[in-house]
């Protein structure tokens, strides 16, 4: 079950990556088109914003692909004694898989929380062991399995 939520998670990414490069792709041809008008400054006002799409849009692909790098350090075949990136984590809370920030996966009609170890709950839970006992949000909860 682990390499197919992994497998999901890299797709998402790459999603995330296309849109990002064909944001970045679309703002440099917007800005390239623009041409000089009789207004004076318009013109060079939407190539200065055109440029700022553009680097806010590279940033976001460059974050996407160094979370795709991440994950691809992954070994869906590791075993797990201690909640480490790269585990899925059961608890009485859910399940976690601990790798980046993703949010919600379904898989087989299960939830899965896609997390960072730096999330809140990441914090809370990494280095734990099974059976081990977690508060989060004043709430107690206990760790089930990790694989």
């Amino acid at each position: 079950m682990k390499e197919e939520l992994l497998e999901k998670v890299k797709e998402l990414i790459e999603r995330r990556m296309q849109t990002s490069y064909e944001a970045m792709d679309a703002a440099k041809n917007s800005a390239n088109e623009e041409g000089k008008s009789s207004a004076g400054d318009k013109y060079e006002t939407a190539r200065a914003m055109g440029q700022l799409d553009r680097e806010m849009n590279g940033r976001m692909y460059e974050q996407a692909r160094q979370e795709r790098l991440s994950l691809d350090k992954i070994d869906t075949e590791t075993l797990f004694t201690k909640v480490a990136f790269g585990a899925l984590v059961e608890t009485t809370m859910g399940y976690f898989f601990i790798s980046i920030g993703a949010g919600i996966i379904e898989l087989n009609a299960i939830k899965f929380m896609v997390i960072s170890q730096e999330a809140p709950i990441g914090q809370v839970i990494f280095g734990k062991s099974v059976k081990d006992s977690f508060e989060f949000r004043g709430k107690t909860h206990k760790i089930l399995s990790i694989n």
